[in-house]
């Protein structure tokens, strides 16, 4: 008589125990869609948005017809190699991704090997078009490039004495990563990185873990919208330098800071482990597996083979690294005095390739006959001009010592300045309805007709 009973007992129990676990499914789902949130907008709204609005402007990109006297040449400054510890990348492969990304020119930043920067140890020269520049990062954020062949600097030498035995060895001097404290005063400086890619990486809130659902969501569809997420403007780094070229001139450079170190893979090793590492390589944990977990691991990843990459997940690509930002050099030929002159004279600006091509952007001051570009002095008098040229609409915004003195939307903007200073013109793209930085230019100096001659070339 009790059997009825039991089996309604136990009916209800598995209603209940099926109900509970619909309802724990259901507030699972729930904190999960709460979690990536953020990332579902920006997969079904904002990276579509801002892909058509991207496609836009290259299709509706326009040449500057206008040349002035220098060659254009576009590359990348503060770059790693396999030579760095914490770099993996191949001189091969870089150049791979030099052809691919269509870049003139690499300024290369390894890491002192055991303290020493040795400037024979890179690629140096041309190499199928495109030239290599040898360098290193050293001590308190100096970044000397193109020191001469044969030159071994210690990294232990005082701050002072390497910063001139650059100089004396025919190389340039630049200051990495300026958020970190700096002798600022140091007078064998060429100039600084007005943006760094790694450091804008690193001053994410929350870092990588703030990132983690675009990973999870967008970083297969649209991996260069997650990537350009982590972009600020570097407001403080250009305060900085315009405060600086108040009394001597530095050239603003970006640094792309390319390591191919920001992500996840995991590795089978020969002792028949899964090695979850981070790419710069560090082991973060080793998996062992047993009959049911290798039959699983077969199942998701196929044949397992010793030192095979079974799967990655790689933020900071060196292609893309490259792609995001470009220093645009003038200079007469493609070849390494000549783009060390460039560096010296401030012939450059920084563009955001990855959004919109910045290639053709002009900064000129003209008077009469005379015409000088971005870097270049010309004295100044009333009749005076500033121009700039885009090869996209866009905002321009010309600044006197660091402070905004005009602002005009177009391709091209013309301007009387009224009185001599140091001027420089940023370039911002509209992109879903919002002002985006695109390009800095380096300053022009206008000096009075009675001032001293520019300072000798450094």
């Amino acid at each position: 008589m009790n059997r009825p009973n039991q089996r309604g007992r136990l009916r209800r129990a598995l209603r209940w125990t099926l109900r509970a676990c619909a309802w724990l499914c259901l507030l699972g789902m729930l904190a999960v869609g709460f979690y990536l949130r953020g990332a579902l907008y920006n997969r079904f709204v904002r990276f579509p948005e801002e892909e058509a609005a991207w496609a836009a402007l290259r299709a509706n990109r326009q040449p500057v017809t206008e040349r002035s006297d220098w060659q254009e040449y576009r590359g990348v400054l503060h770059s790693h190699s396999e030579h760095s510890h914490d770099c993996e990348v191949p001189f091969d492969e870089i150049l791979r991704v030099l052809i691919a990304t269509q870049r003139d020119f690499i300024c290369l930043s390894d890491h002192c090997i055991e303290g020493r920067a040795d400037f024979d140890l890179q690629w140096r020269g041309l190499y199928q078009g495109k030239l290599f520049i040898p360098g290193f990062e050293m001590k308190e954020g100096l970044m000397p490039f193109g020191v001469a062949p044969g030159v071994v600097l210690d990294n232990r030498t005082e701050a002072g004495a390497l910063a001139r035995q650059v100089l004396e060895h025919g190389g340039v001097l630049f200051y990495a990563h300026p958020e970190e404290p700096r002798a600022w005063d140091r007078p064998e400086l060429t100039g600084m990185e007005i943006y760094n890619l790694h450091a804008d990486l690193k001053d994410e809130p929350r870092g990588l873990a703030g990132l983690l659902p675009d990973l999870l969501v967008n970083q297969r569809r649209y991996p260069d919208h997650v990537m350009r997420r982590i972009f600020d403007a570097p407001t403080a780094n250009l305060a900085r330098w315009d405060q600086l070229n108040r009394s001597r001139p530095l050239t603003g450079i970006a640094g792309n800071d390319c390591h191919q170190n920001t992500g996840l893979r995991a590795r089978y090793t020969e002792a028949g482990t899964i090695r979850l590492e981070d790419t710069s390589p560090e082991t973060l944990t080793e998996l062992r597996l047993n009959r049911f977990t290798r039959l699983l691991a077969r199942l998701c990843f196929g044949r397992l083979e010793p030192d095979r990459i079974l799967w990655r997940v790689q933020l900071d690509p060196y292609e893309r690294m490259v792609r995001f930002v470009t220093t645009h050099l003038l200079a007469r030929e493609l070849t390494e005095p000549a783009l060390l002159d460039a560096l010296r004279a401030g012939r450059a600006f920084v563009g955001f390739d990855m959004i919109a091509d910045s290639s053709g952007f002009l900064w000129l001051a003209q008077d009469g006959q005379a015409r000088v570009v971005m870097g270049e002095t010309l004295p100044w008098t009333a009749q005076t001009r500033l121009r700039a040229l885009a090869p996209q609409r866009c905002r321009f915004t010309i600044l006197k010592d660091g402070e905004p003195v005009h602002r005009q939307e177009g391709r091209e903007v013309e301007w009387t300045p009224t009185h001599p200073g140091r001027y420089r013109v940023e370039a911002e793209l509209r992109i879903r309805g919002e002002w985006t930085p695109w390009v800095y230019a380096n300053p022009i100096r206008l000096v009075s007709v009675n001032a001293d001659a520019p300072p000798a070339p450094r």
